[in-house]
């Protein structure tokens, strides 16, 4: 991955609230930068950097990404979750019933559910992202994805996607959760989301 893209994010399979995600940056010929949580170390070559994963990982499965460098709040990455659910009735349309944003701890490259939640629209106004259209879009994407799920999962019911915008205002689904957190929606001053929610899982 390495030699297609200059950074790269390491997530363990069997993480969990952004813990022990290790991003890897290449500098130069055969130097990389390592990042796991807010240290951050130089290498030089891939057999270190490969002895270094071993040994942190501990013999765990790790999913590589290409990393995406995400719009900032006050030099912070965030990112978007849209929750998105369905009725057990036979072709029930998905329907976007949350979303938040999460903006990651200072020194942090991770957004973390353990971070306070904001407002979507709030978060773009911080953000200083100006296209009106940006927030349909991001539920429209949420949308087509879960349809696409929905074809080869047809239990499939809800899904929290995580979804990035880049500095080119482009936008990415980073992953999709099958049983997402609620705990951020009750964080949320608006509790009518949350109420939704629960509508749709006991429907």
């Amino acid at each position: 991955m390495l030699l297609r893209h200059k950074s790269v994010v390491l997530k363990p399979r069997d993480g969990s609230f952004g813990t022990d995600i290790v991003f890897i940056t290449r500098k130069g010929a055969d130097a990389f930068r390592m990042q796991h949580e807010s240290n951050a170390i130089t290498m030089s070559g891939t057999d270190e950097v490969l002895e270094w994963l071993w040994t942190e990982s501990k013999g765990r499965g790790y999913l590589v990404q290409e990393r995406i460098r995400l719009a900032r709040i006050q030099g912070r990455p965030f990112d978007i979750r849209i929750m998105v659910q369905r009725k057990r009735a036979a072709r029930s349309p998905w329907t976007v019933t949350g979303s938040y944003a999460k903006v990651a701890a200072k020194g942090y490259l991770v957004t973390n559910v353990a971070s306070r939640p904001i407002p979507l629209l709030q978060a773009l106004r911080a953000a200083r992202i100006e296209d009106r259209s940006l927030p349909s879009q991001v539920k429209q994407a949420a949308l087509q994805a879960a349809e696409r799920l929905g074809e080869r999962y047809p239990d499939l019911r809800q899904v929290g996607f995580d979804i990035g915008i880049d500095k080119d205002r482009r936008i990415w689904i980073i992953e999709g959760n099958y049983q997402p957190v609620l705990r951020p929606f009750r964080l949320l001053k608006d509790s009518s989301m949350l109420r939704t929610i629960k509508r749709y899982q006991n429907r």
